[in-house]
């Protein structure tokens, strides 16, 4: 199993609703989409083994796939679904007790650093939001002090859910209760990309909003088209007040609401049936 299946513990969210043992999940045989994408549901140069399955979150992507001649795609809805399905109380307040906002920061990984003005952006989000702010960093921006200060000063609570991992070390596989439980105490999602986190916030009952400087990360790819295709193809995900119904309708279709398995069809796919 890629070792990216493991990434903020989705694979162990899928053997858990499929009734398996979610501590060690059982080898995923392929690979599975790990954050919302633009392309085929992975980067520009990830390296695929010849015949194995790329399990997507929704049908777009298997169409781009397909659009670049690769093959073997197989959608099943994004495991933060079933994540929500699992655990329908999990950090769930009265509708009237919601408030604020939980703010996603466009985020580097191991090989590339954000670059941008943050005061501006501070500058920004206290001029829109319309309560109080908490502040996601990605644990490569949390740990840079330089970055995680500047919230801080900004009187912003600031908050990480955790690191993905790699090669099966360091996964936190509670990374996506813990960013559900966030999402579920705030009124509004926002982030200065449309990115995973707005999708996740809509579909956990927020309001959202994408603005704000969408920063540069070092080495940034733009073999798919970047931001300007984003703005070309997804219009209604951008702005400081998101139509809702047009948000949802979105949303529902990037994670892939209509792709979603009962626990039986998903080990059937996975071939799982010998585990139960």
């Amino acid at each position: 199993m890629h070792h990216h299946n493991h990434y903020y513990g989705q694979a162990h969210i899928l053997a858990r609703y499929a009734g398996l043992d979610d501590e060690y999940p059982p080898r995923l045989r392929g690979y599975l989409q790990h954050g919302w994408n633009i392309a085929d549901g992975w980067n520009p140069v990830h390296e695929f083994y010849d015949g194995a399955w790329r399990f997507t979150w929704s049908d777009a992507p298997r169409r781009r796939g397909h659009a670049l001649g690769r093959r073997n795609y197989h959608s099943i809805g994004a495991p933060f679904l079933y994540l929500q399905e699992l655990e329908p109380e999990l950090g769930a307040v009265p509708e009237e007790e919601r408030e604020g906002t939980l703010w996603f920061l466009f985020h580097g990984w191991e090989g590339g650093k954000i670059q941008g003005d943050h005061q501006r952006l501070i500058d920004e989000i206290r001029e829109t939001e319309p309560g109080p702010v908490t502040f996601s960093l990605y644990y490569t921006e949390y740990d840079r002090p330089e970055v995680r200060k500047s919230y801080e000063d900004a009187g912003f609570r600031v908050v990480s859910f955790g690191r993905r991992g790699f090669s099966y070390e360091g996964t936190d596989r509670r990374f996506l209760y813990k960013q559900l439980t966030e999402l579920r105490k705030h009124k509004r999602v926002a982030a200065n990309r449309l990115s995973t986190a707005i999708f996740y916030g809509i579909a956990a009952g927020c309001e959202a909003a994408v603005y704000g400087d969408p920063m540069e990360m070092e080495g940034e790819n733009p073999l798919f088209g970047g931001q300007s295709r984003i703005a070309r193809l997804w219009p209604e995900m951008l702005g400081k007040e998101l139509d809702p119904e047009a948000a949802r309708a979105t949303t529902d279709l990037e994670l892939g609401v209509p792709w979603m398995m009962p626990p039986e069809e998903l080990r059937m796919l996975f071939d799982w049936r010998e585990r139960v």
